[in-house]
């Protein structure tokens, strides 16, 4: 058996994010668990093991304290510390795996905070791109303006500055006429379909989807109970004839009108107007996730399907998440005035909003006029990075690899020849830092056809070759 010399001895990594004290503890923590340092087992000296690590004696007095506080040690005044005799061994855990926090925590050299995004990986915007200096002052800005209301309990709808700013910005931007009063913030799409779904789905609700669809807001529908319906999609979009006709009645449809997931096709007219008509016929709910609209290279972006809606029978929901970045997980839901009560409600009981220095910070961004120089300057970086990862894909695949370059988004969709496991494929991608998504993992109740979503935000337009040819080298 080790000494307990041993087994806290040897060098820390003093480059690592977590702090020493963290380290001493851990492993000690770990021998203890898995039966390295049995109960009564005598530890070192705080100032022993400190010269033996060349650390602060301060330094090991702090593990050593929160290994006492959480029972692993027990001080015995002259006799020095000991693993805790009343610990029973045969309940410890052999082979355990250490503290995520520590396990997790990669080389300096790996520190994530260094790195891009995953190559071609969907749904992420310009990392590299976000205004990290006019955030950063914004930040400070209101952190020093906060009062004692901004560090109590928030309200459950969210700041109303923040949501008095997206509603003049939806009224501009999205053809959006609302209150402050009918606007929610959430924690991005996901906390808004979580506040939907225990609102208004009751078990096995049916409830219309696109097919192919959205994974998460197909699997989040499932968990409450729901039953996902898929609805075709064509080159109009979400077939309303079809559902109307064919599929069973539903008490919701969930959809992605302007910029259809992840076929990219928007909703024609006449099928939005029937589908608001179908809405009000049967007293069912709408909802529009309208996650990437602001990003259309040519035209101006098509009006949102709430800018329709005369019989408040749709729930549009908008997130900061592709405007901004989704490590913010901010997101906000214009709802019926019939359930703003129900929601505001559930909201408070089960998901409060972000934190209110993010939300003031957002709200500054909006009024200062940031978001929408921030929009247009993004509209051109896509337009650019767009085109030139799809040139650079066809030059290098050619027939492989079928691109659908739509009018809009924030991704390609690569069509692979029938037959092809994509799933497979893109867990091969992934172990080489390839990061695409299977497009067949879009079906709703079966696998779509085979393909491949390509997000080209976070690739520049000068390494588009290289990432492409990346690409063809590892499918092939």
């Amino acid at each position: 058996m080790n000494s307990s010399d041993d087994i806290v001895g040897g060098d820390l990594d003093r480059a690592s994010r977590v702090p020493l004290h963290r380290q001493i503890y851990q492993r000690i923590a770990d021998a203890v668990l898995d039966g390295r340092l049995p109960p009564g087992s005598r530890l070192p000296s705080a100032r022993s093991l400190a010269a033996q690590l060349a650390i602060a004696r301060s330094t090991v007095d702090m593990a050593y304290q929160l290994l006492a506080g959480e029972g692993y040690v027990a001080t015995r005044g002259a006799a020095g510390t000991v693993v805790d005799p009343a610990l029973d061994q045969s309940l410890l855990n052999p082979g355990r795996i250490a503290d995520p926090a520590i396990a997790a925590a990669p080389p300096a050299a790996e520190d994530p905070a260094t790195r891009g995004p995953e190559m071609l990986r969907p749904g992420l915007p310009a990392l590299d791109a976000f205004p990290y200096k006019t955030w950063a002052r914004l930040v400070a800005q209101q952190a020093r303006a906060a009062g004692p209301a901004d560090l109590a309990y928030q309200t459950p709808a969210g700041d109303e500055w923040l949501r008095i700013q997206i509603g003049r910005y939806l009224a501009v931007a999205r053809g959006i006429a609302c209150e402050p009063e009918d606007i929610l913030i959430t924690s991005g799409y996901q906390g808004a379909l979580g506040l939907i779904a225990r609102c208004l789905l009751g078990d096995a609700a049916a409830v219309w989807v696109e097919n192919p669809t959205y994974h998460l807001a197909r699997d989040a529908l499932r968990l409450a109970g729901a039953r996902p319906v898929g609805i075709p999609v064509d080159g109009e979009g979400f077939d309303i004839g079809y559902a109307t006709t064919k599929a069973e009645p539903a008490r919701m449809a969930v959809l992605t009108p302007t910029h259809q997931f992840p076929l990219g096709v928007s909703l024609s007219l006449a099928r939005r107007m029937a589908l608001l008509k179908w809405a009000t016929a049967a007293q069912a709910w709408i909802v529009e996730d309208d996650y990437d609209s602001e990003f259309r290279y040519q035209g101006r972006p098509l009006p949102a399907l709430k800018s329709l809606d005369r019989r408040d029978r749709v729930i549009y929901v908008g997130t900061f998440s592709k405007i901004l970045s989704p490590g913010l997980r901010v997101g906000y839901m214009v709802v019926p005035k019939s359930l703003v009560h129900r929601f505001t409600e559930a909201a408070g009981a089960l998901q409060p909003p972000p934190t209110a220095l993010v939300q003031a910070t957002i709200a500054a961004f909006l009024e200062r006029g940031y978001m929408a120089r921030h929009i247009r300057r993004m509209r051109r970086l896509y337009a650019k990075r767009r085109d030139a990862l799809s040139d650079a894909l066809t030059q290098q695949m050619g027939a492989d690899l079928t691109i659908d370059r739509q009018p809009g988004g924030m991704h390609l969709l690569a069509r692979l020849p029938q037959g092809t496991d994509d799933v497979a494929l893109v867990a091969r991608l992934n172990e080489m830092g390839i990061a695409p998504a299977p497009l067949s993992a879009c079906g709703v109740d079966a696998p779509y056809g085979p393909g491949l979503i390509i997000g080209f935000t976070n690739i520049e337009a000068a390494k588009a070759p290289e990432a492409a040819r990346r690409l063809a080298q590892a499918m092939r």
